[in-house]
């Protein structure tokens, strides 16, 4: 397998060197030396942050929107007040997450007992929104992996790349009996992939609002997959036409709120690029554009978001340090966005006014306003920010701030990482 594209492959051939990954017995040995001062930044010191021995600390409940921004650098999380735009508490957790489910699970996660599903290690986790305490965890064969919580909330479909090739479906509900466990599982290996990739390297999952299929770019099958979620099997395979003679390598991918149309990132070439497809067949996706550097598009995209009227979709280019605003009707690129260094991911908040852009190489938060389309906050956070999610509860506790506290990192040298694409702070590898 080919591993000189740095993208992809950020560790290989003299790349960011890794942290070592730490096993969760390891986690939480390595804690229990190193005493309070490891949770002391968590939830507190006695008062209202003492934990009531449920996995809950027994801080007040808020129902406020906050959003979670996974630092890469210290295995922080800071949960930002929607609306007040400030950092209400940073909180070691031991892991971090690059691409935490976020296109549902804002609106889903109204409960401190409701999970947030993360990409953690070799697999996905689902943490207690109001503890952060892990409640699942499931490996799956792959260090790089994706996954979207259904809009009802009760399933988690996950793309596991390479060497898995892998998709599974997660109960999600917590009511369930079987929460946490794998209901459906496609191995996909056996389709290849482009050169010597031993599979087709399902990369990212979007899901149309309906509920009924899942979006899945194949960074090395040149294809969009389109799952049937509920019998979990392959309803759809398009090949994604080549542009230019190189190969497409679609990578990541969007479904508007309205069903209407997706978004998909490609890889291909040094610049990348991005392509608008008609969802009218939700079954039967059909490309109507793609929109290059030459078209005004930023270089480098990621990943995106799509605006909550669904005309606009924000694509986050890295390579030149902005996001592309771009018109989905006309097809066209519509403005640039400026961040001042390189962004990778975002997500909407739960009512989906502002859209939260961790600036990883500024340690801070970008904030998006959806009706006038522009930038309107910055919010410093911890270092190296790369994935963030949101849900419309929290756990506010005394004392609920890691700063002038070591993180585990600091005590420990080590936290459970997660794999990043691009510019890697992470230190996870495949």
């Amino acid at each position: 397998m080919d591993r000189s594209d740095q993208r992809l492959y950020p560790n290989e051939n003299g790349g960011h060197s890794p942290r070592p990954n730490l096993s969760r017995r390891t986690l939480l040995a390595g804690s229990a030396a190193v005493g309070t001062a490891a949770t002391a930044g968590c939830l507190g010191d006695g008062g209202s942050g003492d934990d009531t021995g449920d996995g809950q600390p027994s801080g007040e409940l808020v129902n406020r929107p906050t959003m979670f921004v996974f630092n890469t650098g210290d295995g922080t999380v800071s949960l930002v007040d929607v609306g007040t735009d400030t950092v209400v508490a940073t909180r070691s957790i031991g892991m971090t997450a690059s691409f935490p489910s976020n296109q549902f699970s804002p609106k889903l996660t109204d409960d401190p007992e409701k999970p947030l599903w993360l990409n953690v290690d070799d697999g996905v986790r689902a943490v207690a929104a109001g503890s952060l305490e892990q409640l699942a965890e499931r490996e799956t064969g792959s260090g790089a992996n994706w996954q979207e919580q259904t809009p009802d909330g009760d399933a988690v479909v996950v793309s596991a790349r390479e060497p898995a090739h892998r998709q599974l479906k997660i109960d999600a509900d917590r009511e369930s009996d079987s929460f946490g466990d794998v209901t459906g599982e496609i191995e996909r290996a056996s389709e290849g992939g482009r050169g010597d990739n031993d599979g087709p390297g399902p990369c990212d999952v979007t899901i149309h609002p309906d509920g009924e299929y899942a979006y899945v770019p194949d960074l090395f099958g040149d294809t969009l997959t389109v799952i049937d979620i509920e019998a979990f099997e392959i309803a759809t395979q398009i090949d994604v036409e080549s542009e230019g003679g190189t190969a497409p390598e679609p990578w990541m991918g969007t479904a508007a709120w309205d069903g209407q149309r997706l978004l998909v990132e490609h890889n291909d070439g040094s610049v990348g690029s991005e392509s608008i497809w008609d969802l009218s067949d939700p079954a039967a996706p059909v490309e109507q554009s793609r929109l290059t550097p030459a078209d005004g598009l930023g270089e480098g995209p990621l990943t995106s978001e799509i605006g909550p009227d669904s005309e606009f979709g924000y694509v986050f280019t890295p390579g030149t340090n902005d996001v592309s605003v771009v018109d989905l009707a006309a097809g066209e690129v519509d403005d640039r966005l400026g961040l001042g260094g390189s962004a990778f991911v975002g997500s909407w908040d739960p009512d989906r006014t502002k859209l939260y852009v961790p600036v990883q190489t500024s340690d801070e938060v970008a904030v998006i306003d959806s009706e006038r389309r522009e930038i309107v906050d910055t919010i410093d956070v911890g270092p190296e920010p790369y994935g963030v999610t949101a849900a419309t509860v929290r756990i506010e506790t005394d004392g609920d701030t890691a700063e002038g506290l070591p993180s585990l990192e600091q005590l420990t040298g080590e936290y459970e990482t997660t794999y990043c694409i691009g510019e890697c702070a992470c230190g996870h590898e495949l």
